[in-house]
C-alpha cells in the first residue's frame, strides 16, 4: 500500500538538506556531506515513488467473490 507520508517526509528532509547547502558560511566538508545527503535522499525518494507506482499499477487483488 502506498505511503504518501513517507514521500512527504523524504521531500521535507531533502528540502532541509538543500537549504543547508545555501548557508552563507558552509565549510567544504559540510557542503560535501550535505550534497551526499541530498543525493541519498533523492535516490530514496525515487525508489519510494517507484514502489508507490508499482503498488498503484498492481491495483487491488481479486476478492473471493470475483474468483467464483
Amino acid at each position: 500500500m502506498p505511503d504518501p507520508d513517507r514521500l512527504a517526509d523524504l521531500a521535507g528532509r531533502l528540502e532541509r538538506a538543500a537549504a543547508g547547502l545555501r548557508a552563507p558560511e558552509l565549510a567544504p566538508e559540510q557542503a560535501a556531506a550535505l550534497a551526499d545527503e541530498c543525493a541519498r535522499l533523492a535516490a530514496e525518494a525515487g525508489a519510494e515513488l517507484d514502489r508507490q507506482a508499482r503498488a498503484l499499477d498492481a491495483g487491488p487483488g481479486p476478492d473471493q467473490a470475483s474468483l467464483l
